[in-house]
C-alpha cells in the first residue's frame, strides 16, 4: 500500500514567517487585522470552498513604494511538491470554469490561485488597484531536505484581475523596505501584448454577460415594486457609491454602511446619496450636471418603499449587495468595455418592448463600435462625436482607440498623461435625450476613466455644436463622427448625420443604419448630405448582428466629410454578410457569439479595404469587394453588389461540352449494362 505522502506546510510557514521577520516588515498572519477595509473584503468575498466569507491568507502586508502608493502583499502557504500554480490551457491562472463561474478546487488546492483569489477580493471591495499575490508550497528531497517554490504575481485593474508573473525568486527579500521600489519599477514595467489584452478582455466580457443576466434575473423575479427605469438608477447609484476615490479621500460605500434605519435623514437612500455626491464631486463634475445626476438618483433612492426596513433590512440595501456581489469585481478592475451598454441590453431584454420601440434603444456590440472608429480613422488627435450616444459605447471604443494610439506614439510618461487627460476632457462629445439612458453614458465614461466631462443630456437636432461644460462658448471642433441612430427618427436616422456633418470641416464619419436609408427611405437627406461630403464605403452587415434584439438588415456607411460627392467618384461596396462571428440567442447562455471563421481578421480587411483598396484583399474576393460609382442626385443608390457577368467564357463553354460528353458517355454505359442484363450475360 502507497505510502501517504505528508504535507509540509507548516515547515513552509515557518520558513517564510521567518524570513518577514528578517525583514523587519510588518506582517499579519492568517487570524490578524490588517486594516478594516480589506479585512471586510476578504470577508465578503466568496471563500475558496464556494461559500460566502472567511478568505484568510495565511499572511499579508501593506508595504507603500516610493511612489507614495500602497500595496496589498497576499501570501498562501501549500505543502506539496506540485502545488504552487494551476494554469489553463492559454498559460492564465485556471481559477474559472468554462461556464465562468469559479474553480473552487483550483483555488483551494493550489498555491499561487489562491493567493490570486484573495488579490481579486481586494479588487473587488476597496480601493485598491494593485496587489501582489504570492503562492509557496514545497517538499522534503529523499535527505529529509525542505525544497521550496515561489510563485510572484501582480493582479491589477490593468491586467484585468487575471495576474501577471512577475519574475521568478528563491525567497522574498524583494518585500525589504530597500528593496521593495525597485520591484514595484519591474512590476510597472510588465505588459500584455495586444493580443494578450484581447483575449483577457473577450473573456471578461463573456463572465460579465453570464453575471449580468443572474443579476437582472434575481431583481426581476424576487424584487417587487421596481420599475425598469428603477433597476437601471440602482445600478447606477450602487456603482457609483463604491467606486470611490482614494486620492480625494472619497471611500467606497460598504454593506455594514447601510443601517436599514427608518430615521429621517438617515435612510439607505440618504446614505448613498451622500456617498454618490462626495464622488461625483471628487471627479470634479460641473456643478449643474452634478445636480442633475443626483436629482434623477433621489427619485428612487428616496422613495419610503425602497427604503422601509423589513425584518431589519430594507429592499434597496438588499438589491445593493446583490449588485455588488456579482458585478463589482467587473467595473472595480477597469474593464475597457462598454460594461453599462451591456448592462443595458441585459436589463431592456426583460421588458415587453415592442419591435419597433426595441429598435430605438439596442445598443452597439463593442466589436462593431470598435470597427466604425477605425473606419472614422479615429487616432490621438482626433475629437470624435456621437449625436445618438445611447451607453456612450461609441465613445468608449473612441476613447480606447485614442488613448491606444497616444500610448504607442508618446514615449515620455509625463506628457502621455497630459495628453489622456485631454483626450477624455476634451476630444470626445456625446448627445442623449433620453434621461435614463444618458445616465447610463455618464455612468459608463465615468468606468472607463472618465470621459464624461461632454456628455450631454440634450437633443442632437437643436444642439448648437458647442462643448456642454466648462468651454460652453467654443465650439466642438469634430473630426470623427460615429453613429447608431434610432431607426425610428426622420430618415431612418440620416437627420442625425445630415445636423452632424453640416457642422464639421473636415474628417471622417462612418455610421451603422438600417439598410433602407439607403435605398429610398432617406433620399432627399442623403442628396443635401453628398453636396458637402463624400460617400467612400457602403459595407453590407450581417443580418443577425443584433440577434434577440433586433433583426434589421443594416448596413454601414463611410464618408469624407468637407468634399462633395462627384458622380465619377469610386465608392467601395462590400458584402461583409459573413464576419466571421456565429450567433446564438440563449436566454441563459454565457456565451452567445463565436469566432467561428478568422472573424478579427475579416474585420481588419474591411478597414484596409476602406481605406486602401483592392490591394487588399485576402479573405474577401471580388464577389463580396466591388467598386462602383452612384448618382449624387439619386439619393437611393447606395446599397449595391458586384454585378454578376451572364455573359459566357470560353472555359464556360468547355465546361458545358465536357459535362454533356460526360453525360452521354454515362447513358450509354447504362444502355449497355441493361442490354447485357437482358441477354443475361
Amino acid at each position: 500500500m502507497a505510502k501517504k505522502i505528508q504535507s509540509v506546510e507548516p515547515n513552509i510557514a515557518d520558513l517564510v514567517n521567518g524570513w518577514l521577520k528578517s525583514y523587519k516588515v510588518d506582517y499579519k498572519l492568517e487570524q490578524e487585522s490588517l486594516n478594516t477595509e480589506i479585512d471586510l473584503a476578504l470577508n465578503d468575498y466568496y471563500s475558496k470552498s464556494g461559500g460566502k466569507g472567511g478568505n484568510r491568507p495565511d499572511a499579508k502586508l501593506l508595504l507603500r513604494s516610493k511612489d507614495g502608493k500602497d500595496y496589498p502583499i497576499l501570501i498562501e502557504y501549500k505543502g506539496y511538491k506540485d502545488k504552487l500554480i494551476k494554469l489553463d490551457s492559454e498559460g492564465n491562472i485556471a481559477n474559472k470554469l468554462a461556464n465562468g463561474q469559479p474553480d473552487y478546487n483550483n483555488i483551494k488546492s493550489f498555491a499561487v490561485n489562491g493567493a490570486v483569489h484573495y488579490a481579486n477580493a481586494i479588487l473587488h471591495y476597496t480601493s485598491y488597484t494593485d496587489v501582489i499575490a504570492i503562492g509557496v508550497t514545497g517538499y522534503k528531497d529523499d535527505n529529509g531536505m525542505l525544497i521550496h517554490s515561489i510563485g510572484v504575481y501582480y493582479v491589477a485593474k490593468s491586467n484585468f484581475g487575471m495576474g501577471q508573473e512577475v519574475a521568478e525568486y528563491t525567497d522574498l527579500s524583494f518585500l525589504k523596505k530597500e528593496h521593495f521600489s525597485d520591484f514595484i519599477e519591474k512590476v510597472k514595467y510588465l505588459s500584455l501584448t495586444k493580443d494578450e489584452i484581447e483575449k483577457l478582455k473577450e473573456r471578461r466580457e463573456e463572465e460579465i454577460t453570464a453575471s449580468l443576466v443572474k443579476l437582472n434575473n434575481d431583481i426581476f423575479k424576487e424584487e417587487k415594486g421596481l420599475s425598469e427605469n428603477d433597476r437601471v438608477y440602482l445600478v447606477a447609484a450602487s456603482i457609483m457609491a463604491t467606486l470611490g476615490d482614494a486620492e480625494n479621500k472619497v471611500y467606497p460605500l460598504t454593506k455594514t454602511d447601510l443601517k436599514s434605519s427608518d430615521e429621517v435623514g438617515n435612510t439607505d437612500g440618504d446614505i448613498m446619496i451622500r456617498k454618490i455626491e462626495a464622488f461625483l464631486g471628487a471627479k470634479k463634475l460641473p456643478k449643474d450636471k452634478k445636480d442633475l445626476i443626483v436629482r434623477t438618483l433621489k427619485n428612487t433612492l428616496t422613495t419610503d418603499n425602497i427604503n422601509k426596513p423589513t425584518n431589519g433590512e430594507s429592499q434597496l440595501k438588499r438589491v445593493f449587495i446583490k449588485i455588488i456581489d456579482d458585478l463589482g469585481i467587473y467595473y472595480k478592475i477597469g474593464l475597457t468595455t462598454d460594461f453599462t451598454g451591456k448592462l443595458f441590453n441585459e436589463m431592456y431584454s426583460w421588458l415587453g418592448f415592442s419591435q419597433d420601440q426595441l429598435n430605438d434603444v439596442v445598443l452597439t456590440p463593442s466589436y462593431v463600435s470598435t470597427l466604425l472608429c477605425r473606419l472614422a480613422r479615429v487616432d490621438m488627435d482626433s475629437y470624435v462625436w456621437d449625436f445618438a450616444t445611447g451607453s456612450a459605447g461609441l465613445l468608449v471604443a473612441a476613447m480606447n482607440e485614442m488613448l491606444i494610439d497616444a500610448k504607442e506614439k508618446i514615449q515620455s510618461p509625463e506628457e502621455l498623461a497630459l495628453k489622456s487627460a485631454h483626450i477624455k476632457a476634451n476630444q470626445l462629445l456625446g448627445l442623449e435625450i433620453l434621461s435614463n439612458v444618458y445616465m447610463l453614458a455618464v455612468l459608463n465614461m465615468i468606468l472607463m476613466g472618465d470621459g464624461s466631462s461632454n456628455i450631454l443630456n440634450k437633443d442632437s437636432l437643436t444642439f448648437n455644436g458647442h462643448y456642454g461644460f466648462g468651454k460652453t462658448n467654443e465650439k466642438f471642433p469634430a473630426t470623427a463622427f460615429v453613429l447608431n441612430p434610432p431607426y425610428s427618427a426622420p430618415g431612418n436616422g440620416m437627420v442625425f448625420v445630415e445636423k452632424a456633418l453640416s457642422m464639421m470641416n473636415k474628417g471622417f464619419a462612418a455610421i451603422i443604419i438600417q439598410n433602407s436609408a439607403g435605398s429610398g427611405k432617406a433620399t432627399e437627406f442623403n442628396k443635401r448630405i453628398l453636396k458637402r461630403n463624400t460617400l467612400i464605403a457602403s459595407i453590407k452587415m450581417p443580418i443577425d448582428l443584433f440577434v434577440g434584439k433586433s433583426s434589421v438588415q443594416t448596413y454601414v456607411y463611410v464618408f469624407r466629410v468637407g468634399e462633395a460627392h462627384q458622380k465619377d467618384d469610386i465608392v467601395k461596396f462590400i458584402d461583409f454578410s459573413n464576419d466571421g462571428y456565429t450567433r446564438t440567442n440563449r436566454k441563459k447562455a454565457s456565451k452567445n457569439l463565436f469566432d467561428s471563421d478568422r472573424a478579427k481578421e475579416r474585420y481588419q480587411e474591411v478597414v484596409d479595404l476602406v481605406r486602401y483598396g483592392k490591394s487588399k484583399l485576402k479573405i474577401f474576393t471580388e464577389k463580396e469587394y466591388y467598386e462602383g460609382t452612384i448618382n449624387p442626385e439619386s439619393g437611393a443608390d447606395w446599397n449595391q453588389t458586384a454585378p454578376i457577368d451572364t455573359k459566357p467564357t470560353l472555359e464556360d463553354f468547355k465546361k458545358t461540352v465536357s459535362d454533356y460528353l460526360a453525360w452521354e458517355v454515362s447513358t450509354l454505359l447504362k444502355g449497355h449494362n441493361k442490354e447485357n442484363d437482358r441477354l443475361g450475360k
